[in-house]
């Protein structure tokens, strides 16, 4: 199962609307397939892997990060169908798919057919590598993270407003690699119109993988007088500002990032009125921080009011997953309690 949660997180972000999952299948102690869900969402991990396998298939075992769809599709069958086909000898699954098109259904065409089924290996890390997924399936919105690179004392910016840069070349190349994670990442309206920022990914052998560009901002940038450079598409486009011929799409507010398509692991990276605004909506699921061994003082702070009324609001909010050096910056991963 370790396997085939490391597959899974080959497709993460960049397989909604359909969940990255992996998938691996053994016999006679022996790796005969692998697979993981392909960019767009297909072929499914399933799918794949037992292409890979083959006859090999007969009789084995499969480990797979999610219960095998039971849906047909006109892009595809339904793997449950495809692994008795396969005529396999059991299946290990680490979660049950809630999609009602599935939910059980998947297991129980494999128990008919006599097939046996385990589920709950490796079921929190399942959770987590298809967080985008699941949320979707639950809130109907996407998975949102946000990014904060700060000084020691909380600092995203001298007064003035310079902040390239505050960390240092390893955490932001980390941060890069976060990029590549997520289908879409989102910056406020300042930020846009003072740092002009690409929002690409520029990691070698990934760039590829940079996500769509969102903008956040109350109000459409062709009612401000201060963005009389833009040019603007239809269809609530912005057209390139800064270089290319890339998009950037217009958030209102957000609440909004469930209106939107094949999204399933929203990045916000800017500035603090932005993270601001989705900590007070209580949309934030996962924080990336960054911090820097440095002291700006009188700088510009992170983060704004954020609707808390006292201090025993504020505890047990947070989970911390992951603490580690970056060069000489302190990274550390935090999940929302729910």
């Amino acid at each position: 199962m370790g396997a085939a949660l490391a597959l899974a997180e080959r497709g993460r972000g960049r397989t909604a609307p359909n969940p990255n999952v992996g998938c691996v299948i053994v016999n006679g102690g022996r790796v005969v397939g692998r697979g993981w869900t392909q960019p767009g969402g297909r072929p499914h991990a399933e799918a794949m892997a037992l292409a890979e396998a083959g006859a090999a298939a007969r009789g084995a075992t499969v480990y797979t990060t999610l219960e095998p769809c039971a849906h047909a599709s006109p892009r595809g069958p339904a793997c449950s169908g495809l692994l008795v086909e396969a005529g396999v000898a059991s299946v290990v699954a680490a979660l049950g798919d809630p999609d009602p098109r599935t939910d059980g259904k998947g297991h129980d065409r494999l128990r008919a057919a006599g097939i046996a089924v385990e589920t709950g290996p490796g079921e929190a890390e399942a959770r987590r590598s298809m967080a985008g997924f699941l949320t979707r399936q639950a809130h109907e919105r996407p998975y949102v993270t946000l990014k904060l690179a700060t000084s020691l004392d909380g600092c995203i910016a001298l007064a003035s407003g310079e902040s390239q840069w505050i960390t240092g070349a390893p955490a932001r190349a980390h941060a890069h690699l976060e990029r590549s994670r997520h289908e879409a990442i989102l910056v406020g309206r300042g930020t846009w119109e003072a740092d002009a920022p690409t929002l690409d990914v520029r990691l070698d052998g990934l760039a590829d993988r940079s996500p769509r560009r969102l903008l956040l901002s109350s109000r459409h940038p062709r009612e401000s007088g201060g963005s009389a450079s833009l040019l603007l598409g239809g269809g609530g486009k912005l057209g390139p500002r800064f270089r290319g011929d890339d998009d950037w799409e217009w958030v209102a507010s957000p609440a909004a990032i469930a209106d939107l398509t094949g999204i399933d692991h929203l990045l916000i990276e800017g500035g603090a009125q932005t993270a601001s605004a989705f900590l007070a909506a209580n949309l934030v699921d996962r924080l990336l921080l960054y911090r820097a061994p440095i002291l700006i003082g009188g700088g510009k702070p992170a983060l704004g009011d954020i609707g808390l009324t006292g201090l025993a609001d504020t505890h047990g909010r947070w989970r911390l997953r992951d603490r580690r050096m970056l060069g000489i910056d302190v990274f550390e991963e935090y999940e929302r309690t729910r």
